[in-house]
């Protein structure tokens, strides 16, 4: 097994220890050392599970003192990924705040009238199905596909169906557990779209990459308690 495939069972194993042992914000967890000799892996490999794990958002080192707890990740997840999955699911947003706001950005720019015409009606599809109980993850994937596809470069299409699988996991429990909070919740994700189609429309090529990476990291949080 290569050192990427350790890495992401370390990180598994991290966040179940995390949740077994019922670590909270703040509790340190073991050391380097200590990790790797539990899961019978090197340093090199738990280190990298680190790194990840403090860029998920999930822990954070502090210098001298080891890695801390930051964020604990919603119980709700289990229903939409495997433990297994999630390194990957939760590694993709790296890869979206790269890809996905360069696509804002360059949509802003090139969008035609009939592609803007699109991303609107995407947005209202997406209105309407976080306003009432029903599933809303295809309409808020057709408002992302929509913004990709006005790029005019199929090359961002093609990068980001290769996330789909990933993404569409994040999608369906962002609503979930979005729902599962106050309605003010589901009222601020729609927000942040309407953000992302405002800058397009205005043709704020900053702004609307602005908005899609603020909405990216705001949607991660979304999935911690």
């Amino acid at each position: 097994m290569n050192e990427g495939r350790l890495a992401d069972k370390a990180y598994a194993g991290i966040v179940e220890m995390i949740n077994a042992d019922g670590l909270m914000v703040g509790d340190r967890l073991p050391s380097e050392s200590r990790l790797a000799e539990l899961f019978g892996m090197s340093r090199t490999v738990v280190r990298e599970a680190l790194v990840r794990l403090a860029a998920d958002g999930i822990t954070e080192a502090r210098r001298g003192a080891g890695s801390f707890v930051k964020n604990r990740p919603s119980d709700k997840l289990g229903a939409y990924m495997s433990l297994s999955e999630l390194p990957s699911t939760l590694g993709s947003y790296e890869v979206r705040f790269v890809l996905e706001a360069e696509a804002a950005r360059l949509a802003a720019v090139r969008r035609s009238d009939e592609e803007m015409d699109g991303i609107e009606a995407a947005l209202s599809k997406l209105r309407s199905a976080l306003l009432s109980n029903a599933p809303a993850h295809a309409e808020d994937m057709e408002l992302h596909r929509s913004i990709v596809q006005a790029t005019a470069n199929p090359a961002f299409l093609l990068a980001f169906e290769a996330l789909q699988p990933d993404v569409d996991r994040i999608m369906r429990a962002g609503v979930d557990i979005s729902r599962s909070r106050p309605p003010e919740v589901i009222a601020e994700m729609m927000h942040e779209h309407e953000l992302i189609v405002e800058a397009i429309r205005a043709q704020d090529a900053d702004g609307a990459a602005l908005a899609m990476r603020w909405h990216l990291s705001r949607g991660r949080k979304r999935l911690m308690p």
